[in-house]
């Protein structure tokens, strides 16, 4: 499968719901307005573009020197297991090559554990931590 990865730029609800939608996020299908709101303010946003229509994006906060958190990382299921994922955090991790700390916080399934793994990310027990969540 051909595709580029590109910055978005340009929050379209048209684009990015049905994205949402195909993977099962419902949080942010049911709270637009908030997506909106949260893609506006993220620090930054790549897509991975098939026939210049999304396929993929990867959104980040943080300050970009001493941490970056991966906030969503999406691939509509029809194109998961064609490097889509892949491509997008990797163009993630180069954008900020010198941050001290990439976070992220995912579902725990062996398939995203191993995807993760195989970028170079650990999980925060195999570092002697732990994480912390409030939602």
């Amino acid at each position: 499968m051909d595709f580029i990865i590109r910055e978005y730029t340009r929050y379209a609800s048209e684009e990015i719901l049905p994205l949402y939608e195909s993977v099962g996020w419902v949080n942010y299908t049911n709270n637009p307005q908030m997506l909106e709101n949260a893609y506006r303010h993220s620090l930054k946003i790549f897509a991975a573009y098939a026939e210049d229509k999304p396929v993929g994006i990867i959104r980040a906060v943080g300050d970009g020197f001493s941490v970056v958190f991966i906030q969503d990382l999406l691939v509509y299921p029809a194109h998961q297991g064609k490097g889509v994922g892949t491509a997008l955090l990797d163009r993630m991790l180069k954008e900020y090559p010198d941050v001290y700390q990439f976070h992220l916080l995912t579902d725990n399934t062996e398939k995203t554990v191993q995807f993760y793994k195989s970028r170079g990310f650990c999980m925060d027990s195999d570092m002697g931590c732990c994480a912390f969540s409030r939602m």
